[in-house]
């Protein structure tokens, strides 16, 4: 799908995580739209979430940085 490929290209340049809101504004998409994409991703295990109080950060998976 294009709308994955582009987020996983966002990904793969941002290794700190990008929140959904953030994505969705890089891609000019809603942010429904995204979070839609986001866990089917995640479902195949390509990328992780984690959850930083309100926001959703995304990582490719394998790429999240130890706290």
């Amino acid at each position: 799908m294009e709308i994955e490929e582009k987020i996983l290209g966002l990904l793969k340049k941002d290794t700190e995580g990008i929140a959904i809101s953030e994505i969705a504004d890089n891609l000019n998409l809603h942010r429904h739209t995204i979070t839609k994409y986001i866990y089917r991703l995640e479902g195949r295990g390509t990328i992780k979430i984690r959850k930083i109080g309100i926001a959703k950060l995304c990582y490719l998976n394998g790429e999240k940085k130890a706290i």
